[in-house]
């Protein structure tokens, strides 16, 4: 019995050695800090309410910039195309205004033909954009104008599905439009009129006037210049077609996102057919020899040899003038002809037979008609 208490005790005090000697410690201090520290207070009961109210904020920040929604691709060549249909739709008015006064003065529409073309673009401009409707080229295309500031703080509102929302045009962006387009047009045209008129180009160096020639040959190098640079940008990102949409920053968007092109092509396919037609008529026509061929098919109903033959010698045989029309002989016959009837038949046939005896013509030579002395001596005595 004595020598298994020494056993245990010695077992006991191998394992005190062992043992960590700061896990007493620790169990001591958690006790005591759990005893000091008072309980958690029970949480308010919309706690979690006023949690996610202070999120909110951050997580629609977080979600705006992380959600990017796709950009629409406007097709280039509708809004290219419209465009084009624009002039060609004021060009269609003007032409029915020309049949309104066909029958004034002659000249009336011309001199006031810069004010006639501002007035269309003024009434096309009222009665579209003004109106927030498209304008009769963005209506085939399906397209409308957009304010593009006001869709950007859509879309930074998240308040964006489709990418074809947002407003039109302010006013103010309607009447800079107006300016820019029909008033601009118009005081640049007649400006060059004037300067044309008024020959500002060939004034003295130091003179005014040839100033403002040199300033308006600079600006519109420059203008020229800054069209094809927003061409380039407009072939890459498909927006602004126009330096004005681009300065006013009027982006032209769908209408209807499910709408196809309202163009037909028939009218293209007539043009190209007529183009190829009179492509092979201006090829083929200077090949052919329309004297001949007039003279062939006009044979069998007409007269002209027996007529020709039974006219007097001094009256030409084509045109019957008298007396002939600095007159040519045909050469070997010796028949006179006026000189333009029978340079102009030699020409277009290398065949021309005489009107009169049916010979080949070879030449022509002038006629030189010989007096007399006897007529001469004749004319002096009376």
């Amino acid at each position: 019995m004595e020598m298994e208490a020494a056993s245990q005790s010695s077992s006991s005090q191998v394992t005190a050695q062992h043992a960590p000697p700061s896990l007493g410690v620790a169990v001591v201090g958690t006790t005591l800090a759990d005893a000091a520290t008072p309980p958690p207070p029970p949480p308010v009961a919309d706690a979690w309410q006023r949690a996610w109210r202070a999120l909110v904020p951050q997580w629609n920040q977080v979600r705006g910039s992380l959600k990017r929604l796709p950009d629409v691709p406007i097709l280039r060549v509708n809004q290219i195309d419209a465009a084009r249909l624009d002039v060609e739709m004021t060009a269609m008015l003007r032409e029915q205004l020309n049949k309104v006064f066909s029958l004034a003065q002659p000249g009336l529409l011309l001199r006031y033909e810069l004010e006639l073309n501002a007035l269309l673009e003024f009434l096309v401009w009222q009665f579209s954009v003004w109106v927030d409707r498209p304008t009769p080229g963005n209506a085939l295309m399906n397209l409308r104008y957009r304010d593009e500031r006001a869709f950007a703080s859509l879309l930074a509102a998240g308040n964006v599905r489709t990418g074809l929302e947002g407003p039109g045009l302010t006013k103010s962006q309607k009447l800079w439009y107006c300016l820019a387009m029909v008033g601009g047009r118009y005081s640049w045209g007649r400006l060059q009129l004037i300067s044309a008129f008024h020959r500002w180009g060939d004034q003295e160096r130091s003179s005014w006037a040839c100033r403002a020639w040199r300033l308006l040959q600079r600006a519109e190098s420059v203008y020229k210049i800054a069209c094809f640079v927003n061409l380039l940008f407009f072939l890459r990102s498909g927006r602004y077609p126009s330096i004005v949409e681009r300065l006013l920053r009027a982006r032209l968007v769908y209408q209807r996102p499910q709408m196809d092109r309202a163009v037909s092509f028939e009218y293209m396919n007539r043009q190209l057919v007529w183009h190829e037609f009179s492509e092979l008529l201006l090829l083929v026509l200077p090949l052919l020899n329309m004297m001949s061929i007039r003279s062939i098919l006009m044979f069998p109903f007409s007269n002209d040899q027996s007529s020709a033959a039974s006219l007097p010698e001094d009256t030409c045989p084509v045109c019957e003038a008298y007396p002939i029309t600095t007159p040519f002989m045909a050469i070997p016959c010796g028949h006179l002809y006026c000189y333009f009837c029978l340079r102009t038949r030699t020409l277009a046939d290398a065949n021309f037979q005489c009107r009169r005896c049916n010979t080949n013509v070879v030449a022509l030579k002038r006629f030189q008609e010989q007096v007399s002395l006897e007529n001469s001596q004749k004319g002096e005595g009376l």
